[in-house]
């Protein structure tokens, strides 16, 4: 399987940041759209399986199938914006400014949310015969991730809070991780597992996803969770886009910027008038004294 090397990497999440700025409305939201009802399937297809099988691991396993498939479409989530986008600002792409920045990760969030809550409305209809019968066991597993995720955190106050911006942070940092792992590699195989390994991860040690928690929260809503639309709001959803847009931007997008593009000048081998030698930043140091050879 090829592999692309981190300061190739980086140039390709540039570009690719700067392609997302650029797009046009339309289709910026159809991208947005269907990559959150992709994601909420593959959410919903976890679940099932957790809950079906009693293995949370297995799911976890599973729940990358339809991430990895939204991104060879080429549809976008919020949180793999939150990374690429900034960096075509940062390195002053023409026609890039933060307002395109803001604007690209608005219509995104539009249209994520609209996909996901699409695929809430009809995963309500078929766990309950269209609102006829009480939901099913997974219909129920997913009203009760609902209410332990937000009236859960909120029984633990400030602390409670930290710990959503916490997961909020760590979630993104694995899964922008997973979207610039398909950039790492030009075969098929490659970028499958590149995307696959982080998001596993994700899942399994339940962090918080802004655009899988678009479909699970409205899903519970409407599945008749005791939970309320504030809670939902408060105690999970803005907490975890605040968290996801720092855990993919400081830990992916700007780490790897900084140190593979941006690289610091190396250090450099510096004699002294006694022959003995050391190394030291070449500004540091009088050119007299810098290594010739």
């Amino acid at each position: 399987m090829s592999y692309v090397k981190p300061t190739e990497l980086v140039t390709r999440m540039i570009d690719a940041g700067e392609s997302k700025i650029l797009m046009s409305t339309r289709d910026t939201i159809i991208r947005g759209f269907m990559g959150g009802a992709m994601l909420a399937i593959g959410a919903v297809f976890a679940v099932s399986v957790s809950t079906q099988t009693g293995e949370p691991l297995l799911g976890a396993l599973l729940f990358p199938a339809c991430f990895v498939l939204l991104y060879l479409l080429g549809y976008d989530l919020l949180t793999g914006v939150f990374t690429l986008g900034p960096l075509a600002w940062i390195d002053k792409r023409p026609g890039i400014n933060l307002a395109g920045v803001l604007r690209n990760w608005g219509l995104v969030f539009v249209g994520n949310f609209a996909g996901a809550f699409l695929i809430a409305v009809l995963m309500a209809i078929y766990f309950t015969y269209g609102f006829t019968t009480e939901p099913s066991a997974v219909g129920h597993a997913i009203g009760e991730i609902g209410h332990g995720r937000t009236v859960g955190y909120a029984e633990h106050g400030a602390g409670g809070m930290l710990t959503l911006f916490i997961r909020g942070v760590l979630c993104n940092w694995m899964v922008s991780t997973g979207v610039i792992a398909a950039m790492m590699s030009d075969s098929l195989p490659g970028k499958v597992l590149g995307m696959w390994l982080p998001i596993m991860v994700f899942f399994y040690m339940g962090f918080e996803h802004s655009i899988v928690n678009m479909f699970l929260f409205p899903s519970g809503l409407l599945l008749g969770a005791e939970f309320t639309l504030w809670d939902y709001l408060l105690w999970n959803e803005i907490p975890t886009v605040i968290g996801n847009l720092v855990g993919g931007l400081t830990f992916v997008g700007i780490m790897l910027y900084v140190t593979h593009y941006r690289t610091a000048p190396k250090r450099v081998a510096v004699f002294r008038p006694n022959g003995k030698s050391f190394a030291a930043s070449p500004t540091k140091v009088p050119a007299d004294m810098l290594d010739q050879r």
